[in-house]
């Protein structure tokens, strides 16, 4: 996570942000990548690395994502150099994702992130029981 901060004048790139300064891009990419459809995307797409994947594909095996939510994360993905798309010039356009050398990298940390919350989630709902209080009828 080194990173000049964005907004500060003489910040000099590789130099350590403030993860606590809503203007550090390293908070920026965390706020983005960290979402629950990033992460499902980027597993689905490791999982058939190398191999390319359509919207379409992408879609049907990531259950309750919408179109929108889909291009969405691609896009965001593809700007931050994670993805890398492929259209052909078909009509209508076919277009493929892959992940990026780069892409692979995060998948890494976010399968270590998906197995804690595996591991820890009877823990974290019985503490929610707790904190709720007996249901009310």
């Amino acid at each position: 996570m080194t990173t000049s901060r964005s907004g500060e004048s003489g910040g000099r790139p590789g130099e350590r942000g403030d993860l606590l300064d809503p203007l550090c891009p390293t908070r920026q990419l965390l706020d983005r990548i960290g979402t629950k459809w990033t992460s499902m995307t980027v597993k689905v797409l490791a999982g058939a690395a190398p191999d390319e994947l359509r919207f379409a594909e992408l879609r049907r095996r990531i259950p309750g994502i919408s179109q929108k939510m889909l291009s969405v994360t691609l896009q965001s993905l593809a700007r931050d150099g994670l993805v890398a798309r492929r259209v052909e010039p078909t009509v209508p356009p076919a277009v493929h994702y892959r992940l990026t050398e780069l892409g692979l990298s995060l998948e890494g940390p976010l399968a270590a992130l998906r197995l804690w919350a595996e591991t820890h989630m009877s823990e974290i709902d019985r503490s929610n029981q707790l904190a709720d209080g007996p249901a009310s009828d």
